[in-house]
């Protein structure tokens, strides 16, 4: 899945022109407020209460679901990368049941997998090089079961076996499900009606004011907040960019790499 060139734009650089567009957006309808006075004198005073309510809690509303949605997205991705570095990390520990021979040529594939588990990660958004870590696991896990399958056939690695299948079983699934969540993001359609009602919002905060001048310190509350947890819905969304990652959770894997200096 090749992802669209919007996708690819980190949210720091879309909040900045999203804030001073919501502030334009704001003035526009308080122009269009005295427009509609100098029309229709009288109405200075008047506001759209109800209506400006009514869309402003809708707005809150889809921003709080949004928000909850990507928070969970990111969290769960969290917990997979902790899931992942679990189960390799316990396929290379019970490597060690094995005898000498077959250990070393073991913790040798599970060497060259965990870095294409680790490159992974570090390939960002790059979709080619996330297409080829992908496939060299897919190789390289199926070596691991090749050799593991194997063994298994002789009583003599029964105790070996009965521990091994099933962790080695967990490192090969979870790879599916990462990438599953990767590819699973907040759907674009929410995000544009979201986008949609907050500038229509803002236009209505503007055209609602009561007051021949724009309180500007209200106006620029409302963009900035807005602005801020439309960032954040995105930034979760993206944890392979931008300030809120997944950098510290995926140094577990790299810590991996000291079961092998350990060892040798």
């Amino acid at each position: 899945m090749q992802p669209n060139h919007f996708e690819l734009i980190p949210a720091f650089y879309l909040a900045f022109p999203f804030l001073f567009f919501l502030i334009f957006i704001n003035w526009l309808g308080f122009k269009f407020k005295n427009r509609h006075i100098r029309k229709f004198p009288g109405t200075e005073h008047v506001g759209i209460g109800p209506t400006e309510g009514s869309l402003l809690g809708l707005t809150a509303l889809l921003l709080s679901f949004t928000f909850g949605m990507s928070a969970s997205k990111y969290e769960t991705r969290r917990q997979l990368i902790i899931s992942e570095s679990n189960d390799i990390g316990t396929t290379i520990l019970r490597s060690d049941l094995y005898s000498d021979s077959i250990r070393n040529i073991l913790r040798a594939d599970l060497k060259n997998y965990l870095e294409t588990r680790i490159d992974y990660f570090k390939a960002k958004d790059d979709e080619t090089r996330i297409k080829y870590s992908l496939v060299r696991a897919d190789s390289i896990s199926k070596i691991i079961w090749k050799t593991v399958a194997t063994l298994s056939q002789n009583p003599k690695n029964a105790v070996a076996s009965q521990q091994m299948v099933p962790s080695l079983n967990d490192m090969i699934d979870i790879v599916t499900t990462r990438e599953g969540t990767r590819r699973a993001m907040v759907p674009g359609m929410i995000l544009i009606v979201l986008c949609v009602l907050v500038v229509i919002s803002a236009f209505l905060s503007g055209y609602g004011s009561k007051r021949l001048e724009r309180n500007k310190v209200l106006v620029l509350a409302f963009a900035v907040m807005t602005t801020l947890t439309l960032y954040l819905v995105i930034d979760l969304d993206k944890p392979r960019q931008g300030f809120v990652n997944l950098n510290s959770s995926e140094q577990l894997l790299e810590d991996l790499r000291g079961l092998f200096a350990e060892n040798k």
